[in-house]
């Protein structure tokens, strides 16, 4: 009987009560719209970041990351090969010789971050081969190729078969220059990136700084799911002690922290949006009990114990809730699946995006989790919200209520 009178006094005043079910339903669909966004760039960030710059695992010489001395790389690789070949988590890995220049052509130059790497295997651990927009991925030069990015190309004002000069150090500590050829030009989602990287053959670079296949200043590996890279990480650790072994958290700061951070900042976008709808609901709540003084002092002065009218404004409050927040989440729902099939399309932000390393197209993404925990705390803030209203029902005094007008 409760339950129903309950439901029917939502609708005793329905101009007051869509009006408050649409703020629910608005402010439910915007929070999840916001976190499947937040949600869909940061981890399209992530993933092109792994692909592209960093993979999952990076493993150094101890003392390398601190001072990138040329020396410092790892003399002997042998049986690190055999053990990632043979780990059926390991999508591939690749053995590079890192070096940090400058490059110059008959225009300018820039300082640049020289990466020798075996073009076919390199294709296992990154995706640099699918950017090419210009030239070939180490097809169409013979001698000394070299792969630059876009915004580098423009700096330098190079351009395909255009020559570049880079200034290389072999292990006795002397430096030379040593020209390359433009054979392609690649264009990520990061333009920082691109200005600063360039990739030469890892045999080229063998021949002229005096160092063999055996040799790496870097090891990137990536795996076939990103959740076993805490495992191997250790196991790694375990058995290569001598080596600086960093997760992809670990080797890029800004990358972990979004990773860490995200969870933390759905909660905060769900509280400010669950502290709105506690005032709205509670205010609602209060005006309907003001304008019931009677009816209540009534229900009261019959016999109708205060519990009973404790849960009949709890029911009243929850239902409110209940069919603002169902409606919010259908249309969070919907507008997740279809933008998350399309794309949010950016691109009129999209030099800025890119500067920071972002996709202008948004693929929204938004797991089941948040929307179970979304309704239980839309449940929690409409049994919270009607604390207050029914409080203030208990507290009338049937005699007084009567005489309401």
């Amino acid at each position: 009987m409760i339950i129903n009178v309950s439901w029917k006094n939502v609708w005793r005043s329905k101009q007051r009560s869509v009006i408050i079910m649409t703020a629910i339903t608005l402010g439910i669909f915007a929070g999840l719209f916001l976190i499947a966004f937040s949600k869909g760039m940061t981890e399209q960030r992530i993933s092109s970041s792994l692909k592209t710059e960093v993979s999952h695992i990076q493993i150094h010489n101890e003392g390398y990351l601190e001072n990138n001395d040329f020396n410092l790389y790892i003399e002997n690789i042998d049986s690190l090969s055999k053990l990632l070949e043979t780990d059926h988590r390991v999508q591939g890995f690749s053995k590079r010789i890192v070096i940090n220049s400058l490059a110059s052509t008959a225009e300018t130059g820039a300082g640049v971050k020289i990466t020798g790497v075996n073009p076919e295997i390199e294709t296992f651990v990154t995706d640099l081969n699918t950017k090419v927009i210009e030239g070939q991925y180490f097809n169409g030069v013979k001698r000394k190729p070299i792969v630059i990015g876009q915004k580098l190309a423009k700096k330098l004002k190079a351009k395909v078969r255009s020559k570049i000069v880079l200034q290389l150090q072999d292990t006795a500590g002397q430096t030379f220059p040593a020209a390359f050829r433009v054979v392609g030009i690649y264009k990520t989602t990061n333009t920082a990136f691109d200005e600063m990287n360039v990739f030469v053959r890892n045999t080229d670079i063998y021949n002229l700084c005096g160092l063999n296949a055996s040799n790496a200043h870097e090891i990137s590996i990536f795996l076939n799911d990103r959740d076993e890279v805490n495992n191997l990480d250790m196991e790694l650790e375990r058995k290569f002690p001598d080596l600086e072994i960093n997760t992809w958290e670990e080797g890029n700061i800004m990358l972990g922290y979004l990773n860490d951070a995200m969870d933390q900042y759905m909660i905060i976008f769900i509280l400010i949006i669950l502290f709105a709808l506690y005032f709205g609901i509670a205010n609602t709540m209060l005006m309907a009990i003001l304008e019931r003084r009677k009816e209540i002092g009534m229900l009261m002065a019959i016999g109708m114990k205060k519990f009973k009218v404790f849960r009949m404004i709890m029911y009243e409050t929850i239902f409110l809730s209940l069919v603002g927040a169902i409606l919010g989440i259908i249309l969070g729902i919907l507008s997740v699946y279809y933008f998350g099939k399309k794309g949010l399309d950016l691109s009129i932000w999209g030099t800025g995006l890119e500067a920071y390393g972002y996709d202008p197209i948004i693929y929204l993404s938004l797991d089941t989790g948040y929307i179970i925990q979304v309704v239980l705390w839309v449940v929690f803030t409409g049994v919270l919200a009607s604390l207050l209203p029914a409080w203030k029902a208990l507290r009338l005094n049937p005699c007084e209520a009567l005489r309401t007008d």
